[in-house]
């Protein structure tokens, strides 16, 4: 029991090259210790467990090394390399910043850095969570980060960048550490199990990986969880059960009961979810995740996104090739729409049920079993015969004519063609129901916002007065324009898109436009509008302006 290592400490990365999923970070390190080009301050920040301490351990290991390779690797064997290996080098200093965040403890830093170091050349100060650190303490500590002596260096390392004074900021080189992506934690994890003797597949790997959320600290803790409760031989099954992860399983027979259109599966399949005791909502992001897996699958060329094992993109790649792209795309908004009202509902299992039945519907009606009905004794009970159903009345289809050969074409012949052409229409819209009134100025005001993009237009049509009545078994709709000018324009260049719009909008063609010019009120009082016309209303109104104008002789022209 005393000699057991948890992974994450046994198998922490001692070199640039056992670093995982930093190659950036490590080729520029190594470059600036090959070519003595070191400065007196870093920042390492990032995630959790994605190696900014180890990096910067194994950085204070590199440039103390008495006897370093061709390649500046440590030798591992002078005095500054193996009491590194033993965890008692004098050269590396750490503090924790979230218990020694006081003006005090940064004095006594200050005072700790002007010693020389024992073993090595440089003493290096890895202060760890340094955005704790109050800002006070950042500002007792400015003096001494810009202008450290010879020997020291600091490395500071943070998960949260932005709380430090960008004054720090300044006066360092910031390195930002990635997530670590789930292959290289799966690649790592695979080579850990192997050197334990740890029997384990590709999807219970990529599970802990999915789990870890990018740090490999987490990933080798889940890891020795994992061997803790399944053994040497570890199965996805236990994997999921202990990890209390939602297995995939479901995800994909979900999807092929929305492809049946049977939600009674899905229903059945959501209650044994929530009866093993998963959260619902977390059910719902399951579902859409592999909802995104599928059109990711389903689409050439983005083979690098599905971060998933062989075996797992094979199935995918089959469920994807059953599904239309207008069925994830709108599988993905009914999910989406789910996840987003899910707190707001006020039955959260019903909210999402019912967003199951839609999901079952994208694809048409859902299936029903069929009903049986028993017959005479000693028979066996057949289905019941279903009667037909009733099928809509075929809509008129036009009336296909031979084409004309060359020697038939006369003047005669066209103007019969011309007549087949209106008498085909004719016997058409004879089938077709009229609109209502109010049904057909609806759609006119719909058809007039249509013309956005030619603003007079759009006024002309729903500014002028419009009426509406039926002659002959058609509907006709009388504009009424202000001169014979606009009666002009609408007929010669907008009627028939007008017409053609109309009848497409109400799926009607027994609607025909008639365009007319507002009659004149003669009664109407004539409003003046030029100065002689405005003078000889004042006068006629007024005799005393009438008497003035004629004694002074006033022109009113």
């Amino acid at each position: 029991m005393s000699d057991y290592i948890v992974s994450a400490r046994k198998y922490r990365p001692d070199s640039f090259e056992s670093l995982i999923g930093q190659d950036n970070i490590a080729r520029t390190l190594s470059n600036s210790i090959r070519r003595g080009q070191l400065a007196h301050a870093y920042l390492f920040c990032g995630p959790r467990g994605v190696g900014k301490t180890t990096t910067a351990r194994i950085f204070a290991k590199m440039i103390n090394c008495a006897n370093p390779g061709p390649e500046m690797e440590p030798c591992g064997e002078c005095e500054s390399c193996v009491s590194f290996q033993e965890g008692r080098s004098y050269c590396i200093h750490e503090l924790d910043a979230a218990s020694n965040n006081s003006v005090e403890d940064i004095k006594t830093l200050m005072e700790q850095v002007q010693v020389p170091p024992q073993v090595g050349k440089y003493s290096v100060y890895i202060i760890d969570e340094v955005h704790m650190l109050s800002q006070s303490a950042f500002n007792a500590f400015l003096k001494t980060l810009e202008e450290p002596p010879a020997h020291a260096i600091f490395i500071l390392a943070t998960t949260e960048k932005h709380k430090i004074l960008p004054t720090i900021l300044s006066r360092c080189q910031t390195y930002d550490f990635n997530r670590i992506s789930i292959p290289d934690m799966v690649r790592n994890l695979r080579g850990i199990a192997g050197k334990e003797g740890v029997k384990i597949d590709d999807e219970s790997l990529h599970v802990i990986a999915s789990k870890a959320d990018g740090a490999m600290r987490d990933a080798l803790t889940i890891f020795d969880q994992t061997v803790a409760f399944c053994g040497t031989d570890v199965k996805y099954e236990d994997v999921i059960r202990n990890l209390n992860v939602l297995d995939y399983e479901y995800s994909f027979k979900m999807v092929d009961s929305f492809l049946a259109g049977d939600y009674a599966s899905a229903f059945l399949a959501f209650d044994e979810i929530l009866a093993k005791g998963f959260n619902a909502l977390h059910f719902v992001a399951s579902l859409s995740e592999h909802l995104r897996n599928l059109v990711v699958a389903k689409t050439g060329g983005l083979e690098p996104l599905l971060e998933l094992p062989d075996s797992l993109k094979a199935r995918y790649a089959q469920q994807a090739a059953q599904c239309s792209h207008k069925f994830l795309f709108e599988a993905l908004k009914v999910t989406t729409e789910c996840e987003t009202g899910y707190k707001a509902a006020v039955n959260q299992r019903l909210h999402i049920e019912f967003a199951l039945m839609r999901l079952s519907y994208i694809m048409g009606t859902p299936s029903q079993k069929a009903e049986v009905t028993p017959v005479a004794a000693g028979n066996t009970v057949l289905p019941a015969a279903k009667s037909a159903p009733e099928q809509a009345p075929a809509a008129p289809q036009p009336r296909r004519r031979a084409p004309k050969t060359g020697s038939a074409l006369s003047i005669n012949a066209l103007m019969e063609e011309k007549k087949e052409e209106e008498a085909a229409p004719a016997e058409e819209v004879a089938a077709q129901a009229l609109p209502a009134d109010d049904s057909l100025r609806a759609k006119w005001r719909e058809m007039a916002g249509t013309y956005s993009d030619k603003p007079r237009l759009k006024a002309l049509l729903e500014n002028s007065p419009l009426e509406v009545r039926e002659e002959d078994g058609v509907k006709v709709m009388e504009l009424f324009v202000l001169n014979a000018s606009q009666k002009q324009w609408v007929e010669e260049k907008m009627l028939r898109e007008l017409e053609g719009k109309i009848r497409s909008l109400t799926a009607c063609n027994k609607v025909n436009i008639l365009v007319s010019v507002m009659p004149v009120d003669e009664t109407a009082q004539k409003v003046p509008y030029m100065p002689e016309e405005k003078a000889k209303d004042l006068m006629e109104k007024n005799p005393e302006v009438r008497e003035l104008v004629a004694a002074m002789g006033l022109d009113t022209k």
